[in-house]
């Protein structure tokens, strides 16, 4: 018999969620909403299926609160491309997303068609810095 441990088993390729908490998105530069709230939502709601993380700035201040759903490497194999998000200031936007999410997120499920309406698209040098 072996004593040798069996090696551990690498997680399963996640998601990627970025919060833009910068200058605009997260602060009381957009009145009346939780932004502490928005983000300890997502990390509940996807923890164990993908990664989320805060980050300075997205530079894409007009579009406050900005979140970037990245495909797994499964998703971006299927098609999957980083979807931009902008103006989630509303909790049933944010409980959106995470569904989104959970059911495999860009490249290998539908976004609800509500996320249609927060959909933009960054300048090259903007998507360039975040998706790289």
């Amino acid at each position: 018999m072996s004593r040798r441990k069996a090696p551990a088993r690498a997680a399963a390729p996640r998601c990627t969620v970025t919060v833009c908490r910068g200058c605009c998105c997260g602060t009381d530069k957009i009145p009346g909403i939780d932004h502490a709230a928005q983000l300890t939502a997502l990390k509940a709601e996807l923890g164990a299926v993908a990664q989320v993380r805060a980050v300075n700035c997205l530079d894409a201040c007009e579009q406050a609160n900005v979140i970037v759903v990245q495909p797994s490497p499964t998703g971006r194999a299927a098609g999957g491309r980083p979807v931009w998000l902008g103006l989630v200031n509303d909790p049933d936007a944010t409980a959106d997303i995470a569904a989104w999410v959970r059911a495999g997120g860009p490249g290998l499920a539908e976004p609800p068609d509500i996320l249609a309406l927060y959909a933009f698209a960054p300048s090259r040098r903007v998507r360039r810095a975040v998706e790289d």
